[in-house]
């Protein structure tokens, strides 16, 4: 573990975000998310600051600020079409990688006490920032965003693989693979959309008999809901002792309990059926175009593969900023996985076709 170039790299970091977050702030009309976000960004000065401060302690050189005035250029576009703290949420989710960075940092490097424990809030200052972020997410749909292009990416790999296994059925019938997988796909939208609707009713059909069920031992037996919420929180990873001390506090505090014990949703399930089915159908599109356009399928599967791949990248790209993990290995996984399936799929069409001795 090289501390001095962590630190250097750690320092760029935050000096990074703080001028990013305080250009970005400048669009904000909203004056109390504008305020939240220059907060923001003077915390990550502030956070400049110690990384500054370890390296003068051990006599190494602070590097100077080198701004990412591609990523800049980048947000500051996008702001101009969408909300500006969208912008900023969507890519600050993409640097939760920090939190953990700097927590193997505080477990590893050698450091004073007064370093660890600046170094501990700073880490919790971390958390409050990406907490807020996901809040902001959360708050204006953005979350959907994750949703869509998992629903697509379903879509698009196995539409992928059972064009693949198509082609070397119908080699030079590129449009019946088209419409077969069109037909395919749609009946696949069908599954995922009432899946969804059926998945997020039911859980709003078995908390509103929770509901029902608590009211009625709130009114019968009290005494059972405090117990039940008691062995909730033992279960969760509280400590008797301290659980015990919760629920009694919390007392007969009926919207205390039923939050804990039921869990709420605010999904409207025709909203959810219809968005996880257009998701899956629009990853269809990619794969399938090609055998429209190619005079056979041998042409229009390399172009298949090309489109889904350019897709998957995309897509891999969004979840990886959204989750914070690393893009490069996202994409690989995701694209060597379709591409497996894919080839797989292609041998199989192959066997079927020679057993059955199709030719089209």
């Amino acid at each position: 573990m090289d501390e001095i170039k962590l630190a250097q790299h750690f320092y760029q970091m935050e000096m990074n975000d703080f001028y990013t977050y305080m250009e970005i702030s400048k669009v904000i009309k909203k004056q109390d998310i504008r305020e939240k976000i220059q907060k923001i960004a003077l915390m990550e000065k502030k956070h400049a600051q110690f990384w500054a401060d370890f390296l003068k302690n051990r006599n190494a050189t602070i590097p100077e600020v080198s701004i990412n005035k591609t990523k800049l250029l980048f947000m500051k576009f996008l702001s101009k079409f969408m909300n500006p703290v969208i912008v900023i949420s969507f890519f600050e989710l993409g640097e939760s990688g920090a939190i953990k960075h700097y927590y193997n940092f505080l477990k590893q490097a050698t450091l004073n006490p007064e370093e660890r424990q600046r170094l501990k809030e700073i880490i919790l200052d971390e958390i409050e920032h990406e907490t807020f972020f996901a809040r902001q997410i959360n708050e204006k749909g953005v979350s959907n965003i994750r949703d869509f292009v998992l629903g697509m990416n379903d879509g698009l790999v196995e539409i992928l693989g059972a064009v693949a296994g198509l082609s070397a059925v119908y080699m030079y019938n590129p449009v019946m693979v088209g419409v077969s997988g069109l037909i395919v796909g749609f009946a696949g939208a069908l599954s995922m959309g009432i899946g969804a609707f059926i998945s997020v009713r039911s859980q709003r059909q078995v908390n509103q008999a929770q509901k029902e069920q608590m009211e009625i031992i709130f009114d019968v037996a009290p005494e059972r809901a405090v117990e039940e919420y008691k062995e909730k929180l033992i279960s969760s990873g509280v400590v008797k002792e301290i659980a015990e001390e919760i629920a009694n506090k919390i007392g007969l505090n009926k919207e205390a309990i039923s939050k804990l014990l039921i869990e709420e949703t605010d999904e409207n399930e025709v909203k959810s059926g219809l968005f996880t089915g257009f998701a899956y159908l629009f990853g269809v599109f990619f794969p399938v175009i090609p055998y429209f356009f190619a005079p056979n399928s041998y042409i229009a599967l390399p172009f298949s593969i090309i489109f889904a791949g350019l897709a998957l990248t995309v897509v891999a790209t969004i979840i990886s900023v959204l989750s914070g993990i690393s893009i490069k290995k996202k994409i690989a996984e995701m694209v060597i996985s379709a591409f497996t399936a894919a080839g797989i799929a292609y041998i199989f069409g192959s066997i079927m076709q020679s057993v059955f001795g199709i030719e089209i």
